[in-house]
Order: C-alpha cells, then structure tokens, then sequence
C-alpha cells in the first residue's frame, strides 16, 4: 500500500511538471507569435492528433502480427500532419539563429520618441501644428528631455510666447531623475531666451538662480555665477547663434601730412579706475573669475603688489569644484605674474608643479613639465629684456651722433 501511495505521488508530480512545461511553452509560443489565433488553432491539432495517437495509433501498433503495419500507417499519418502544422515554425526555428547574425535578431527595438514630423512642420512654419506633434510624443515618453527642449524652443522662438517656455522648462526641470546637465542646459537655453528676443535680464536672472538653488557648491553654480555677474554685458545679451558686429571708424585722411599723431592713439584705460570697479563687481559677484584674473594683473602690473595678485588668483584656485583646467590656467597665470614681478626660481617652480600634482595625466600637466624643463632659460631671457631698455639705445644713438658731428 505505501509502495503504491508513493508511485502514484510520483506520477501526480511528474503529470505536473509536464504539464507546466508544455502549458509554458504554448503561453510563450501564442504571445511572441505574429499571428496568436493561428498559433492557438495549431496547438489544438497538436493536443488532438497527440490525443489520437495516444489512444488509437500505439494501441495498434502494439498487437501481433501484420495488424501491426496498420497502427504504424496511423503513426506516419499523424507525423505528416504535425509537420504540415508546423513547418513554418520548425524552419524559424533552425534559420533564425543564422538569420539573427545578420538582422539583429527577432527581440523588437526599443521605443523611442521621433521629431521628424514636427521638425518638418517647423521649418514650413506650421508651429502650432509641430507643437501638437511634439505633444504627441511627449504623452508617449513624458521625461524626454529632446522633446521638452524642442517644445520649448518652438514656444518661445517661433510662437513668440516666453511664459508657455518657461512653463515647459520648469515642468521638465520637476521632473525627477533628470541628470544635472540636462536640467542646467534647460534652464541656461531658458535664460538665452528670456534676453534675446524677450531682453528680459531679470527673468533670465532668475533662470540662472535656479541653477544655484538646485546644485549649490557645484561646477555648474558657478558657470550660473559667472553668467550671472555679465548679464549685464553685451556679449551676453546676444543670442548665441547670433554674430557679433564689429563697425570699424572711419581712418584719418592724409596722415603723413599731420604734425603729430598722438592724439590718434587710443585713451588707455586707468589701471586705478579699473581696480576700483573690479572690486566694487566682485563685492557683488565674488565667484566671477574673469574679473578677479583682470584684478591680479592690475596689481602685480600696476601696483608692483604680487602678494594681492596670488590672493586672488588663490581665491580662485582654492575655490571647490573648479575644473581642472581652470586651474592649471590660473596657475600659469601665477606662474606668468611671479615671473614679471622677477619671483625666484624656486617661487615659480612650485606654482608650476602644482599643475602636475593635482591632475598628473592631464593634458596641462604634460604642458606644466615642458614649461618646467625650460624655466631656467624662460627666466634668463626675461632678465635679458628687462635689463636692455628702449632708453638705452636711444642714448647710445644720440651720443655716436654727437661724436659724428664733432668729428
């Protein structure tokens, strides 16, 4: 009785697990099939031929004798038909493998939002017709950052209409998992928008703020910063696919014919009044690093005060997040001031190795070990330069004048 209990245990387990994997292969089968009703039709053949073959063909071909060859014919029957069910499938199933070296496989591709359509209708000025495409996708794939870009350029340069932009942008910024850069470059195209054609400084203000609110203590705070502190610029105000127009004055008739030509020379700018409104700029703006570079000049040029130029130039340097790039250049630039200030050797040998600690496989390293591996001979023509002067050369013409006129 156990004995039997437990044969028939294992014959409920085995029916089982036949019967799972034959019922995962038809499900499999009908959903990755073209056709599912024609797939389901042939899976009913399968199960009555099987059915028949159970029940009718092997009984036969069990019995003695020539009665055998009937029950046989009745399996070969069944075979044709099978084959004739399945042959399209039997076929994919040797040629595909093969077939998928070449096309890629059966796996279908990854959707994916398309701008054609809208792009076309843009560029035949039919905007409210792209924006509707546009839309389209976007219903589609919500968090497309192409499609929020497009639909925002589209509002705010064709359809002249900045607030729907803006709101678009700021839709797209609240979404989450944005990466940074998608959200900075939005808000940065928001801010081109707002001064041309809007020349709206202070909403484009505001779109930069936004910037320093979402990524504080950040690279991208400070290109927000620094954006921030030239808006009232010229550069800034111009779009960037707009060229910038250069109107030259009109040239002086009959040069050669004036007494002078002094008053033709162009009015330097007072190093004092410029160093007087740097830092009147940087009380405002203290991460703009384009002032504060024009500052250390003005004081180791100007005032002879290298240890205030270093200052600034450290403020910069020392600042977090700066690329490595910015650096090196800042650094060059110190290297550059300590050398016209007549620093030692040592002094600039260590602001140049500064570059090679902090990013040795860079490009600006490798250019800081060329500058290094000639900056005795960098310094030795420098002292040459500045120990011949124009003064002296005049003198020496005017006295081989005298003696000539003496003679």
């Amino acid at each position: 009785m156990t004995l039997h209990a437990g044969e028939i245990i294992r014959g409920i387990i085995t029916l089982a697990l036949i019967a799972g994997a034959v019922g995962f292969v038809v499900v499999r089968s009908v959903k990755r099939a073209e056709d599912p009703v024609r797939t389901v039709f042939k899976w009913l053949i399968t199960v009555g031929v099987g059915l028949f073959i159970i029940r009718v063909a092997i009984p036969a071909v069990m019995v003695e004798g020539l009665a055998a060859l009937h029950g046989l014919s009745l399996v070969l029957i069944c075979a044709v038909v099978m084959i004739v069910t399945w042959r399209h499938d039997i076929a994919s199933l040797v040629a595909n493998p093969i077939a998928g070296l070449y096309t890629g496989g059966s796996e279908p591709p990854v959707p994916h939002p398309a701008y054609s359509v809208a792009l076309a209708r843009q560029k035949q000025g039919r905007y409210l017709e792209a924006v509707a495409e546009i839309r389209k996708q976007l219903d589609r794939f919500p968090t497309d950052v192409e499609g929020h870009l497009l639909l925002a350029q589209v509002e705010a340069e064709n359809l002249k209409d900045l607030p729907a932009a803006e709101n678009t942008i700021r839709r797209f910024c609240e979404q989450p998992n944005h990466a940074p850069q998608n959200v900075v470059f939005a808000l940065y195209s928001l801010a081109d928008w707002h001064l041309k054609p809007g020349q709206d400084r202070e909403a484009a203000r505001r779109a930069l703020e936004k910037i320093l609110a979402l990524y504080p203590d950040s690279e991208f705070s400070l290109g927000a910063a620094h954006r921030i502190a030239h808006l009232g610029s010229a550069e800034m105000l111009l779009a960037p696919h707009d060229r910038r127009k250069f109107v030259l004055a009109q040239g002086v008739h009959n040069v050669g014919l004036l007494a002078s030509s002094q008053h033709l020379r162009p009015v330097e700018a007072d190093p004092e009044q410029l160093a007087a409104a740097y830092v009147k700029h940087l009380e405002q703006h203290p991460l703009d690093g384009e002032a504060r570079e024009k500052l250390a000049i003005i004081y180791a040029d100007h005032y002879g005060r290298l240890d205030m130029a270093a200052d600034q130039l450290e403020q910069l340097i020392q600042a977090p997040h700066q690329p490595a790039k910015l650096v090196a250049h800042w650094l060059n630039l110190l290297a550059d001031l300590q050398i016209r200030s007549g620093a030692a050797y040592e002094t600039v040998r260590e602001t140049l190795q500064r570059i090679v600690d902090q990013a040795p496989n860079l490009a600006p390293a490798e250019l800081a070990r060329h500058r290094l591996a000639l900056l005795k001979l960098e310094l030795k023509g420098k002292e040459k330069s500045q120990a011949v002067k124009l003064g002296s050369y005049e003198q020496n013409i005017g006295l081989t004048r005298e003696r000539r006129t003496d003679l």
